[in-house]
């Protein structure tokens, strides 16, 4: 049966992705057929399912999540059956998807180790198509407590700010930070600018015994430390 231009209610039962949820579990379902749970209705000729492949197909050809990233606002709305209220709706999908990931780490995050600091903000950080600036507070023990997003900058550039990120370290009675940005590029190597301002949070920090305790800079599936390169 060609299902190309069927509605879902249309599509035989076994290809339904409500009725595939309660049968199997999300977990029987394809990131299109999730992508259409969420998008809920087609438009002329197209499917909810037709719509999600295309929102999952890069303008390269590839076919992967990694595009409901990378696509803006204006890239969805160019899909026929995606208006604005819906790209939003599947960008804040993509931002929870995130923050989830964040959340799921938390609870074995090891902030003296680099790998499990990058793995917790990875997801969030990686897609980002300019570059954020994120900063943890920590204890007298080295533990968390909390995180915020400091700067939100171009697509090589995030200005940081040493005296706001340290009023907000004495606001919180932090005596350790843990530096993160991301490199959009995708290539986590450090430029002249992050060694500056590494030195730089170092040497105030120092001042109101607040330590720097490592910068991370995140890129696509990959990290650095600046503490274990040495800078710290």
């Amino acid at each position: 049966m060609d299902t190309k231009h069927l509605t879902l209610k249309e599509l035989p039962e076994a290809e339904r992705p409500y009725e595939r949820f309660l049968s199997f579990g999300p977990s029987a379902l394809s990131d299109a057929e999730l992508l259409a749970v969420i998008i809920r209705t087609g438009c002329a000729g197209k499917t909810s399912i037709d719509i999600a492949r295309e929102l999952l197909t890069g303008v390269d050809g590839s076919y992967s999540l990694i595009n409901l990233y990378d696509k803006s606002i204006k890239e969805m709305n160019r899909i026929a059956g995606i208006g604005t209220v819906k790209a939003i709706m599947l960008k804040c999908v993509a931002e929870l998807a995130g923050r989830l990931s964040i959340t799921m780490h938390k609870d074995r995050l090891r902030l003296k180790d680099p790998k499990s600091v990058a793995a917790m903000y990875m997801e969030v950080m990686r897609h980002l198509d300019h570059e954020q600036t994120r900063v943890i507070f920590t204890d007298g023990a080295d533990g968390f407590i909390c995180d915020e997003v400091m700067t939100r900058g171009t697509v090589n550039c995030a200005p940081v700010s040493p005296r706001e990120i340290f009023i907000k370290a004495l606001e919180y009675r932090a005596v350790g930070i843990i530096l993160l940005h991301n490199h959009p590029s995708g290539d986590p190597t450090p430029s002249h600018e992050d060694i500056l301002i590494t030195d730089k949070l170092k040497e105030a920090g120092s001042l109101i015994d607040i330590r720097l305790l490592d910068h991370l800079i995140i890129g696509d599936g990959r990290f650095v430390s600046m503490n274990t390169m040495g800078y710290l």
